[in-house]
């Protein structure tokens, strides 16, 4: 059968207002896609909790599992949503199918312990298309790298490069010879390897089974979670200025590797190191060692073009430099978090050094564009920065030029800090740096996503094309930038773009997507505070299908264009706050 037909999709929820709701709305979404499935109300009974609540799933998968005997059956949490059902789940040949734990990629299974992924004495590839491209990749790498190496070196560096766009099924421990565990429901053994190791038994029975990675720093961050989850309000919001101020946040969310992937991650270090120091020969001899001693993974590739986009602004032609905040990741870079320093470099001759948010600041600098006032310090130089929430305590001795709008003021006044009056994000100022002149266009969409909504599977109209918001080096966004301005109007779910258009004057509608609404960070209090900020009516994200052949967009796309008068406070918040950094 190749058809999702063939699949049961089963689910429980308790009876009160809320559970009862999202299972509606499941059954409402599986209805939709065309899933058979079991959606079951439960009592609570006197005297059970969540976790009385929880083990009764064994028993209930059990049981539907019993009832469709020629189905795959899908347990699935009633608070989640389906967009569809992939033909390699619903025809997949694997005994059990499933997210890695935190859904993350397969480089991180045992890689606290292993060097390699797979061992290589016995493993086998497919027919497919990126199985032989794996292949393919490796030999090349081999037939080029200088290094002493043996084959499995290089086929675990193709495995790291196309991993994430693998589908891969585990043989079981127990098809070797003296492996695992079995039992009366055993395939049996099929493997025997040349060695007299055994598998360690587990030296005690726990709740749940917990690696080591991380170690100490892991359960100091799970402590610091648990323990601010239980102080009062203000005390929390206290504790995590402390935490963020003093480079805490950035200690604690930092995890060792195992030796090889170290050294790995060492010489990888070095070529961003190197163009954030604006160490330009450093840099290029880094950079050339990576490529040719390693077959860069995607993330790698991502980091290798970020660091081109650090060692532009670190590399200027000057002795002098500031130090400037900004939100560096996701890599290769998030269109609107480098519009920081390309707006700042415009207005200063000096090297930019990138001062992590979360790290220890100790000389001053500037903090700009972006979300981030959360991380002001003591001695940050605020210009035009905002919040992404108004739930937070920030620090009240910076010194503050102008921040993006009237709620992050009232924030720093309700911290202790001074009172605001200059507003203004400073990415209103890309249509200064970029001027356009916008004439004739395309007659189409653009259609650009806020990085957290890349994987949303959607439904473009003909007539709407879709542009890539990882851009960080100034060429790469002047791209953006002209594309933008080549089309009749922008459909986005990400604030800068809609700030970029409205720079401009293009037509655009800031949207976010039905179901995923809470996927970009913060309570939503920054599109408003922006808006406000410029002179402009507050404004908040419209919700809408993931179709978009069926969403009228003349409804929800504004045209407005901020004025010369608010671009000229702007720009001058920008030269006063540099005049702090002399």
């Amino acid at each position: 059968m190749s058809s999702n037909q063939n699949v049961v999709i089963c689910s429980f929820y308790t009876a009160d207002d809320y559970y009862r709701a999202h299972g509606e709305r499941l059954a409402k979404n599986l209805d939709e896609l065309g899933v058979k499935y079991v959606l079951r109300e439960i009592q609570k009974q006197e005297g059970e909790d969540w976790a009385d609540i929880c083990r009764k799933k064994v028993g209930f998968l059990a049981d539907v599992c019993a009832e469709h005997p020629d189905k795959k059956v899908f347990w699935m949490d009633v608070d989640c949503i389906l967009l569809e059902l992939p033909e390699y789940i619903f025809n997949s040949t694997a005994d059990i199918i499933g997210f890695q734990r935190g859904y993350s990629s397969p480089l991180s299974i045992g890689y606290d312990r292993r060097a390699r992924f797979w061992e290589p004495s016995f493993w086998g590839v497919n027919a497919t298309p990126l199985a032989r491209k794996m292949i393919a990749e490796a030999y090349e790498l081999e037939k080029t790298s200088t290094i002493k190496a043996t084959d499995d070196y290089f086929m675990e560096e193709a495995w790291r490069a196309n991993c994430d766009n693998m589908t891969f099924q585990m043989i079981p421990s127990n098809a070797v010879v003296g492996m695992g565990s079995t039992n009366a429901d055993s395939t049996g053994a099929f493997f025997k390897f040349g060695s007299s190791g055994n598998v360690d038994e587990f030296r005690g029975k726990v709740e749940q089974h917990s690696g080591t990675k991380g170690g100490l720093r892991k359960r100091a961050l799970k402590f610091a979670k648990k323990l601010e989850s239980k102080l009062p309000d203000q005390t929390s919001k206290r504790l995590r200025l402390l935490a963020d101020t003093i480079g805490i946040t950035g200690v604690l969310t930092t995890s060792k590797l195992n030796p090889e992937s170290q050294e790995r991650k060492v010489d990888l270090n070095l070529v961003i190191d190197s163009a954030q120091a604006g160490n330009s020969s450093k840099y290029e001899e880094a950079k050339a060692k990576f490529e040719e001693k390693y077959l860069p993974t995607q993330m790698e590739l991502s980091t290798i073009a970020v660091a081109k986009s650090f060692h532009f602004y670190a590399a200027k032609e000057s002795t002098k430099s500031i130090g400037l905040v900004w939100w560096a990741k996701p890599f290769p870079g998030n269109f609107g978090d480098w519009l920081s320093p390309l707006i700042v470099s415009q207005y200063t001759d000096k090297k930019i050094f990138f001062q992590s948010p979360v790290k220890i600041a100790s000389k001053k600098h500037m903090i700009g564009l972006g979300s981030i006032g959360r991380f002001i310090k003591p001695n940050s130089v605020v210009v035009g920065t905002g919040i992404s929430t108004d739930e937070l305590t920030l620090a009240k001795s910076a010194t503050y030029v102008s921040v993006r709008g009237p709620v992050t003021a009232r924030v720093v006044k309700e911290s202790g800090g001074p009172s605001v009056d200059s507003f203004g994000d400073p990415g209103v100022l890309i249509s200064r740096i970029f001027p356009v002149d916008r004439k004739s266009t395309n007659g189409k969409v653009a259609l650009v996503r806020h990085f957290t909504h890349k994987s949303i599977p959607l439904v473009l109209d003909p007539n709407m094309d879709e542009l890539d918001i990882f851009v960080s080096h100034p060429d790469d966004i002047q791209a953006l930038v002209h594309s933008l301005n080549e089309y009749e109007r922008v459909v986005t779910s990400a604030m800068h773009i809609f700030i970029t258009c409205q720079s401009y004057g293009i037509p655009c509608a800031l949207i976010t997507f039905e179901g995923f609404e809470d996927s970009v960070h913060g309570n939503g209090i920054k599109y408003g505070d922006y808006a406000e900020g410029v002179g402009l009516a507050s404004i908040s994200p419209i919700p809408i299908g993931l179709n978009l052949n069926k969403v009228d967009f003349d409804h929800i796309t504004t045209d407005h264009k901020i004025s010369e008068t608010k671009l000229d406070e702007v720009e001058a918040a920008i030269k006063k706050g540099l005049s702090y950094l002399q």
